[in-house]
């Protein structure tokens, strides 16, 4: 697939008006949509990618048991430099068809705040992203850097969540997904409504639902409820749940929700590859799920959708 860098000019004046045309979230549900006075920087869902560290011992254990769990193939590893500051680390791209992943194993300390970046969204031209990110109220962390295929930063949403924005010098081309995955944050309710603005703004993305008495069981309080917002763009999709932070473990930790077609048959698959299962299946709403554990830390969520 082509990346086509944006040729439309960028007038400071217009992202800021950009920001102002979108509706509030209220504490009622609602439906927004993404101003469209932002230039788009989207390129499409197979090229945003969940960035799981894992200790350098379990690396190839770790991909092998996402790839007998999910299927799919994985690049060539090899060990880099993928910091702006001196660090090594391997390095492989696990491309399944429910989701991409980048996956890191450094032999050297982790410099500051790598790691801490959950997904990394491809963007047709890296200036351009950079200065549609700052307009829409993100933070740069990590300014861009040069890498060995192309360029990279770390950006801040409102309300703490880091994503790595990155750039390939020869396009990249990887097979659409046959599921989309979901970017999992959690938020408080007191920035909420900044983070999604923030968000949509960026990404002209929409919220596609809005649950305001979400099934508690989804976070671990099953005699509970909570908000749920969900939201669609060609990044993939983004599931904000807003909490009080009274998280029982391991909710909060998944970074990322895998949808596949059987989970029963995901999760035996998983387990017969050493996966361990945090969270047994449960049903709520259109949804089965389970949370998981794979060799080397990373926790994930797994569903599938079931009739409603």
């Amino acid at each position: 697939m082509r990346i086509i860098r944006a040729v439309a000019a960028v007038v400071s004046v217009c992202l800021v008006s950009g920001l102002g045309g979108l509706s509030l979230l209220s504490d009622a549900p609602a439906v927004a949509q993404a101003t469209t006075a932002t230039p788009t920087v989207a390129v499409s869902p197979q090229y945003d990618t969940t960035h799981v560290y894992v200790p350098a011992a379990e690396f190839d254990r770790f991909v092998a048991s996402v790839l007998a769990t999910f299927g799919g193939t994985a690049s060539k590893k090899g060990v880099f430099t993928v910091t702006p500051t001196p660090s090594e680390t391997m390095s492989q791209l696990v491309l399944t068809p429910v989701g991409t992943l980048s996956v890191f194993g450094f032999e050297t300390p982790i410099p500051y705040p790598f790691g801490s970046e959950r997904t990394g969204y491809l963007v047709t031209d890296m200036d351009l992203a950079i200065r549609t990110a700052r307009a829409t109220g993100a933070d740069i962390l990590v300014t861009p850097f040069n890498d060995p295929i192309g360029r990279d930063a770390i950006i801040q949403w409102p309300g703490g969540v880091n994503t790595q924005l990155y750039w390939h010098t020869t396009a990249p081309s990887y097979t659409a997904l046959q599921a989309v995955p979901e970017n999992r944050a959690y938020l408080s309710a007191d920035r909420m409504k900044v983070f999604v603005h923030s968000f949509l703004a960026f990404s002209h993305g929409k919220v596609i639902a809005d649950d305001l008495h979400a099934p508690g069981v989804e976070i671990g309080r099953p005699a509970e409820t909570y908000r749920r917002i969900r939201i669609q763009s060609t990044f993939g999709r983004l599931t904000a749940l807003v909490t009080d932070g009274h998280l029982p473990y391991p909710y909060g930790r998944e970074m990322t929700g895998y949808e596949v077609a059987n989970l029963s048959n995901t999760l035996a698959k998983a387990k017969a590859a050493g996966v361990a299962i945090l969270v047994p299946p449960y049903k709520a709403d259109d949804r089965e799920a389970a949370i998981v554990q794979f060799p080397g830390g990373y926790i994930a969520e797994i569903h599938a959708l079931v009739g409603g």
